[in-house]
């Protein structure tokens, strides 16, 4: 753990605010911690939320211990961190925001993270973003700064996941960039062309089991898959690697996408 950036007058420390976190799922304002503790006040956990402003570099510095940095799976994904009654006019970073769990617009917290598996199966969060309407940024937007920055920190992974909202041919063309792979769910309406200027939708195509090799609009090739599940429609995947030889490496059928992606 990091050091505290000055002498603590407060009663709450790091290790009451994370077992408050890790035991009351429900409810974790300030007001709640007091109620339960007795003896510590309202005021002594915010003076403690004030004063110690962790930024996802310290989360970072705690992590790269136990995790190779070289070679693994980056994943990006967002969740909505329901605040039903609270009130967007008088709460900073709660706004509303699309659910995909509840399939509805919600009041709350968006989160959006970067998840990291390294090769000996070691999986932990390595970056994060609450979104702030203010800055005027996109979940886009936090998702390129915060690969940008997990790369200054010395983190070199192999490939990138994440469903359809990540996509977007600009986040495409900017990990190709940064030289890395991606798998990605798109929508079915994305196009590819098998022949020079004639591009059609996805969804109109006959896709074999072991994928097919297509160029993506405003993009380049790629490799497209089609996965049927019993209970809803087909999900379409892209697949870009580095290196065109590699996909011959590939198995025949992509496997059960991460659970981001569906």
């Amino acid at each position: 753990m990091r050091e505290i950036t000055k002498p603590s007058t407060a009663q709450c420390n790091l290790d009451i605010y994370t077992l408050f976190l890790l035991s009351e799922p429900k409810y974790g304002g300030c007001s709640r911690l007091a109620e339960i503790l007795g003896d510590v006040s309202h005021d002594s956990v915010n003076r403690f939320l004030l004063r110690e402003r962790y930024e996802p570099k310290d989360l970072f510095s705690i992590i790269e211990k136990i995790i190779n940095l070289e070679g693994g799976i980056l994943s990006v994904d967002d969740t909505v961190i329901e605040k039903i009654y609270s009130d967007p006019k008088n709460a900073e970073l709660i706004s509303y925001f699309w659910s995909g769990k509840a399939h509805k617009t919600i009041i709350g917290l968006n989160l959006i993270s970067l998840y990291y598996s390294d090769i000996n199966g070691n999986s932990v969060p390595i970056n994060y973003r609450i979104y702030d309407k203010k800055e005027g940024k996109t979940k886009n937007d936090y998702f390129r700064e915060m690969v940008i920055e997990i790369i200054s920190w010395g983190v070199k992974p192999r490939m990138v996941t994440g469903d359809s909202w990540y996509s977007g041919v600009e986040n495409l063309k900017f990990l190709k960039n940064q030289k890395l792979g991606f798998l990605f769910g798109i929508e079915k309406n994305r196009t590819v062309s098998n022949e020079p200027h004639k591009y059609c939708q996805v969804s109109t195509l006959a896709i074999p089991q072991e994928g097919l090799r297509t160029h993506l609009k405003e993009f380049g090739f790629i490799k497209l898959f089609r996965k049927d599940f019993k209970k809803e429609d087909s999900r379409h995947y892209i697949l870009y690697l580095l290196d065109e030889s590699d996909f011959l490496s590939l198995p025949m059928s992509i496997p059960n996408p991460p659970h981001h992606l569906v």
